[in-house]
């Protein structure tokens, strides 16, 4: 019987499901609407390509970029699942083909951008096929709340209009408690099941660095971490080239990406970075969305992004494949100040857009500013709270000094509870601090009990502190609200005084400036493994890929090279337990990477090396298995011949498949069992009496041995 569990080990190699998605699946096969917020790198993907699978009909997905499509189809045709994309660069003849392959019920998945769905009569074509369902990835470009609203992405509210019995499933890394409202508004999904995944990724480091000398503290991490994968986002394009151009001038395998690059000239960028011909890209948020490379271990903000979905969305290209990796944010005030005035200045957005992305631009500018752990920061903008500090991050590395602030934060509570919730911060603050602005007067906020209860602290201290609070999850901003502060259950509990609320102490701007003078590097041991064989398995990957016309990644992940280093698996069976390797996977490619491994390792014998690490017996099995004889596996692991076999005699009893034929020869092996044989020796005979029957002409390895080959039990 065909189970979700079944497809997930078979086509895509996971022994079990991450959380919630084995939920999501079975919701969405029952027929209902779904909305998914799973960070970058969870597992999204699956969570519409399993029901694909096991549904009739081919499901169609609305993807944003081509080279996502591309990527995602590749991807699935190496896991021997057959998926297809249409879009604009394909000629009309390639077009027809997809047409008629997915007319004739070979396809599964139908990947398209909105733009292709609602063009040449494809709507009209697509209601004459027999369809699963529909699946709207990157779903927060619906949204004009969203950092990357597309307005053609509005059309899909008419999906459910046209297909009412259809399921959908909405997908996305990226949406605060606002966009995924207006998500669900706009697709006409009002009842869809939502499963809000956890936004932490607890792999990625997380510092911000002063904006200063940000070259050759660049330099300096890369001649640290040589031949990793690296984005450097910039503000400009201007700054894109001119970084790009310092690190060629050092020898850096670099390229830089940006929107005012011909497409061809784009496309050629992107497709050397995800082969691994360059190392290091250069980037302007143009290059965004799409970019699904595994093995990116480093995202650097040269200027400060321009809200905090954009921020997590671009670290968050950084350890897709779940290995440790790093993000660096560097900050200055004139990254700042630039970023308002290209707010200001823009002549394509409305003025209330205007106000929405300088208030997001403010939350950035916290999270650069903060004083607390950096993850909680993080995670508190997208309305969840973690329950200790994280400790791979800038911050829990150099803790900040902190004072009760139970009370100061009850009167900012208490303030936000007797203005209904229906006021900003820098209200807040006016009544804390006694302002008699025509606006405060107007409201009778100078009647508030709460009015001047803040007067002790000034504006800066008070924006600090509430700030922290923010970041705490102590309350949180409605943007679609006014931006008025809200109070929530943690709100509730500290007015009630059942919980004590620390802060940090106020540090002014300038003392900020004289400690972050002292760079702040990750010091923490990487577990990624970066060993010789994993090196060589890394070239065998890159041929494949050329061979296949395919990025690396798509035959295999850094993380699951990294087990296969590990591991070293030399069959079939053990093949199959390295993480991510399926049935199809290793029909394709597991054969050669065995072959590497094997003659890794009788190389790695000659020169008189330990080759595995790790659990003893399995040590044992896997270069027995390879060929090598007992006393050299027994000079390679430091033991005595004699370990070597009680090795493989407890494995035999453990049902693993030993020959033990082939260690001894015919005549003692012939002379043994016909011993055996007539002596009616069973199971149950000592060593000792079959040892002293041959008149010590066979030794007690050699008995053992013949014993084990031969069912002694049955003569």
């Amino acid at each position: 019987m065909t189970t979700p569990q079944t497809i997930l080990k078979q086509y895509f190699g996971y022994e079990s499901f991450r959380p919630q998605q084995e939920e999501i699946i079975t919701t969405l096969l029952s027929g209902q609407d779904v909305m998914v917020l799973m960070p970058t790198g969870g597992g999204k993907s699956l969570c519409y390509q399993i029901p694909a699978m096991m549904k009739s009909g081919v499901t169609i997905v609305i993807s944003p970029l081509i080279a996502l499509m591309y990527d995602q189809v590749e991807a699935l045709k190496a896991n021997g699942i057959h998926a297809v994309c249409l879009n604009s660069s394909q000629n009309a003849s390639e077009q027809n083909t997809v047409l008629r392959q997915v007319e004739s019920g070979e396809v599964k998945m139908l990947y398209i951008s909105p733009e292709k769905l609602f063009s040449d009569n494809i709507l009209s074509w697509i209601s004459t096929i027999d369809i699963a369902f529909f699946a709207v990835d990157e779903a927060h470009c619906i949204s004009s709340w969203g950092h990357e609203f597309r307005s053609e992405y509005r059309k899909l509210g008419n999906l459910k209009s046209h297909f009412p019995n259809l399921p959908i499933i909405a997908l996305t890394a990226t949406a605060d408690a606002t966009t995924r409202r207006d998500i669900l508004t706009q697709l006409s999904i009002p009842d869809a099941q939502v499963f809000l995944s956890s936004f932490d990724r607890p792999n990625l480091s997380l510092a911000v660095l002063p904006g200063r000398k940000r070259i050759e503290q660049i330099e300096e991490f890369l001649a640290r971490h040589p031949r990793e994968s690296w984005i450097i986002y910039c503000l400009s394009r201007k700054t894109c080239e001119s970084v790009s151009e310092k690190l060629q001038e050092k020898g850096y395998k670099v390229a830089y990406y940006h929107a005012g690059m011909p497409s061809e000239e784009r496309m050629v960028v992107q497709d050397a970075f995800l082969k691994d011909d360059v190392e290091i890209i250069v980037a302007t948020v143009a290059f965004g969305m799409g970019i699904d490379k595994s093995n990116v271990r480093f995202v650097i903000h040269y200027n400060i992004p321009s809200n905090m979905e954009w921020y997590y969305q671009e670290i968050g290209r950084a350890g897709r494949d779940g290995e440790p990796s790093d993000t660096i944010l560097f900050s200055s005030i004139s990254d700042i100040i630039s970023r308002r005035e290209m707010i200001e200045q823009s002549e394509v957005v409305a003025p209330e857009q205007k106000i929405l992305m300088q208030a997001k631009l403010d939350r950035m500018v916290t999270y650069a500013e903060s004083n607390i752990c950096r993850r909680r920061v993080l995670l508190s903008y997208f309305q969840e709270t973690l329950k200790e500090d994280c400790g791979n991050c800038d911050v829990c590395r150099n803790p900040r000094k902190t004072f009760d602030a139970t009370i100061l934060v009850q009167k900012a509570l208490s303030v936000i509870a007797r203005t209904n919730q229906s006021v900003t911060m820098k209200t807040v603050m006016e009544i804390l601090r006694w302002s008699q602005a025509h606006h405060i007067l107007q409201a009778w906020y100078h009647d508030l009990p709460t009015f001047w209860l803040g007067r002790e602290y000034s504006y800066d201290q008070w924006e600090s502190y509430l700030s922290e609070m923010l970041n705490a999850g102590i309350m949180y901003i409605a943007y679609d609200q006014g931006h008025a502060l809200k109070l929530n259950e943690r709100s509730k509990t500290i007015l009630s005084g059942k919980e004590h609320v620390l802060l940090s102490e106020y540090v002014s701007p300038e003392e900020r400036r004289k400690q972050e003078d002292v760079i702040v590097s990750r010091t923490k041991k990487r577990d990624v493994i970066r060993d010789e064989l994993f090196e060589e398995l890394r070239k065998v990957r890159k041929s494949l890929a050329e061979e296949h016309e395919v990025p690396p990644f798509i035959i295999f992940s850094d993380a699951t090279l990294s087990d296969m280093a590990q591991k070293k698996p030399i069959d079939e069976r053990s093949m199959l337990q390295v993480s991510w390797v399926g049935q199809e996977k290793y029909r394709r490619f597991g054969e050669i990477f065995i072959d590497t491994i094997k003659t890794f390792a009788r190389k790695e014998m000659k020169e008189g090396r330990r080759i595995v690490p790790g659990i003893t017996h399995q040590e044992t099995l896997e270069l027995y298995n390879m060929g090598f004889s007992i006393d050299a596996i027994a000079a390679n692991r430091e033991l005595k011949p004699s370990t070597i076999l009680s090795h493989l005699f407890k494995l035999k009893e453990e049902w693993h498949a030993i020959d033990f034929r082939k260690l001894v020869t015919d005549d003692v092996f012939d002379g043994i069992s016909e011993g055996i044989r007539i002596k009616w020796f069973t199971q149950q005979s000592k060593l000792r009496e079959i040892y002293e029957y041959f008149e010590e002409k066979y030794n007690y390895d050699e008995i053992r041995i013949v014993i084990a080959v031969v069912d002694i039990s049955k003569n």
